[in-house]
Parts: structure tokens; sequence; C-alpha cells
């Protein structure tokens, strides 16, 4: 029968991602004020996909886990970037116009 052995990881790991952890969130807060036009979505997507990244691979130990737990891993993340690719392709297609930014109620009253 094979032995389990556990991974212990060194906790000057676990400070240096919880730092990049922090610093993702304070970039995230700093770019939720900023105006980058239609890239507003992409980079609050990429910094989450970043973090998510990092709390997978280290605090739920997916770096040091078996093949086949890895191989799960990385057809998860194929699927959640083939999922992002089709919401983002939306996002581009549709077209923002003034009248979409009108409530409903004073589209009513001009008919």
């Amino acid at each position: 029968m094979a032995e389990h052995s556990e991974h212990i990881v060194s906790p000057k790991i676990y400070i240096v991602i919880f730092l990049a952890l922090i610093i993702g969130t304070s970039l995230t807060t700093w770019a939720a004020f900023q105006n980058f036009g239609r890239f507003n979505i992409v980079i609050a997507l990429a910094i989450a996909t970043a973090k998510a990244t990092l709390v997978v691979l280290y605090f739920m130990h997916a770096r040091y886990s078996p093949r086949r737990t890895q191989l799960v891993i990385v057809c998860a993340i194929f699927w959640l970037a083939i999922m992002l690719t089709l919401t983002l392709a939306d996002y581009q297609t549709r077209r923002l116009s003034l009248n979409s930014l009108a409530s409903p109620a004073a589209s009513c009253q001009s008919v």
C-alpha cells in the first residue's frame, strides 16, 4: 500500500502569498475607481484570476498534489477560459447607446 505523505509548506511562503493577495486586493480597489473604458471587465477578471490561482495553488495545496488532481484543475481552468471567452465575446457585441441608459419609465412617457 502506498504511503501518503503531506507536503509541509514554509510559513514564509504563506506570508508572501498573503502579501501578494493583499496587493491584488489593493490593485482591484484601485482599478475599480479608474476608467479603462471597455477594458474594465477584462482587467477585473485578470486580477481575480491571478488571485484565485494563488489561492488554489498554495492554500488548497494544488501545487503539491498528485498528477490526476492537477489534471482535473487544468481541465477546470480550461473550461473557465472557455466560459470567460464566451462572456467577453458577448460583452463586446453589445452596443452602448444613450437610449438604453435611460430609465424604462422615461421611455414610456415619450410615447
